[in-house]
């Protein structure tokens, strides 16, 4: 199943980033694709949204899906997406919709953890998600879904993997700053290679994200790439015959040994 990511840097005018949505998903399917993952804040990104937040999300979540929805059935291509979801409180919840080809909506992801670090507290603004996580199956794949921080929590793409994920979808929206792309594309390897399953990361890319979406094989080797340009697609043929390859050399999921405790030893 072939599959895109893009990555493009989002202004604070829905209906501006969602005509790079549907430029975006016309590319992928182009070349064959059969679903598109984008980044977190495909909707709109916050620090561009003028006025009140949740008066904003209130105003267009509702639109954003339903455009999702129509982009997906008129290119013939299922998108997973982040934006922002009215949670009916002050804080709304930011949420990834899972579209398939037909346009009907999968299902909708909202992030577990909030990026509390680097002398940033996304909390303040949003809502920490209370689905738990999930599994879609589009086309012959089934697809975890994770969102930007979520990737630092390993045990978050174990139970993806472990549940059988054959993919992690993480879209995001990475802050720069020190060793921060070191830290994104060494985390991806990771999330690859520990769970020996495809990783498809789409992120924007502004004057404060790093962009490098990437598509990484279980081995976690990138099979394609972008770096920090504002716009652009990358379409890689994902499949399960790479997955079996991998793990009949490397079976660590079948290696696992899982203990019920831990044994504290104290110091003498």
């Amino acid at each position: 199943m072939k599959i895109s990511v893009g990555q493009l840097n989002p202004s604070g005018d829905m209906t501006e980033n969602l005509a790079t949505v549907r430029s975006l998903a016309e590319e992928g399917k182009a070349d064959g694709a059969e679903l598109i993952i984008l980044p977190e804040e495909s909707m709109f990104t916050v620090r561009h949204v003028q006025g009140d937040l949740a008066a904003a999300v209130d105003a267009n979540w509702t639109t954003f899906v339903q455009q999702l929805s129509f982009i997906a059935a008129e290119v013939g291509i299922a998108i997973i997406a982040g934006g922002y979801e009215s949670s009916g409180e002050e804080r709304p919840y930011n949420t990834l919709v899972i579209v398939d080809s037909s346009g009907k909506i999968v299902d909708t992801y909202r992030k577990l953890h909030l990026y509390d670090a680097f002398s940033y507290q996304e909390s303040k603004r949003i809502k920490p998600g209370d689905g738990g996580l999930k599994i879609v199956q589009l086309g012959e794949l089934n697809i975890g879904v994770l969102t930007c921080y979520d990737l630092r929590f390993p045990e978050l793409a174990r139970a993806l993997a472990s549940q059988g994920a054959d993919l992690l979808s993480v879209p995001a929206a990475w802050f720069k700053g020190d060793h921060k792309i070191e830290h994104w594309e060494t985390l991806l390897r990771a999330r690859a290679i520990e769970n020996t399953c495809w990783v498809a990361a789409a992120g924007t890319s502004s004057t404060n994200t790093v962009g490098h979406s990437a598509i990484l094989d279980p081995m976690g080797i990138p099979v394609a790439y972008l770096d920090d340009e504002p716009r652009g697609v990358v379409t890689v043929d994902v499949t399960r015959r790479r997955i079996d390859e991998v793990r009949e050399f490397l079976p660590v999921l079948k290696n696992r040994r899982l203990a019920s405790t831990v044994e504290i030893v104290p110091a003498h």
